[in-house]
C-alpha cells in the first residue's frame, strides 16, 4: 500500500492544511516565530509519516514514525500556548485537536507494530 492511501497520512495532511490556515490568525509579530513553528511542526507530521512508510527496515520506519509523533506533540503544545495567550480563538481548534488525538493513536499503533517481526 502506498502511503498516500493510508488513513493516518491523509489525516495528517488535513491537519497540516488546517494548521496552516489557522496560523494566519496569529499576530503579525509572530509571523516568523510561532506561526513558522506551528507550520513546520504540522508539515513534519505527514512528511515523516510518508518517509517512514517508504523505509525498508522496521527500525527506520519506527524512527520516522517516532519523529512524526514528536512533531505532533510539539504542535499540540504550541496550539495550547496560542490558545492560552489569546492568539487563537478556541472555536477554531476543536477539529484540529480531534485530528491530533486520532493521529496520535494511529502513530502509536503503527510504532508498536513496527517493533514486532
Amino acid at each position: 500500500m502506498h502511503y498516500q492511501e493510508t488513513v493516518v497520512w491523509n489525516k495528517a495532511i488535513r491537519l497540516a492544511e488546517k494548521v496552516c490556515l489557522v496560523s494566519r490568525q496569529l499576530p503579525a509579530m509572530e509571523r516568523f516565530g510561532m506561526r513558522s513553528q506551528l507550520n513546520r511542526a504540522a508539515i513534519s507530521v505527514p512528511s515523516n509519516t510518508a518517509e517512514g512508510w517508504t523505509r525498508e527496515s522496521k527500525r527506520e520506519r519506527r524512527q520516522f514514525l517516532s519523529i512524526a509523533h514528536g512533531s505532533l506533540a510539539e504542535l499540540h503544545t504550541q496550539l495550547l500556548i496560542c490558545e492560552r495567550v489569546g492568539w487563537l480563538r478556541t472555536a477554531d481548534l476543536p477539529e484540529i485537536k480531534s485530528l491530533i488525538d486520532e493521529i496520535s493513536r494511529m502513530l502509536t499503533v503503527l510504532r508498536r507494530a513496527a517493533r514486532h517481526p
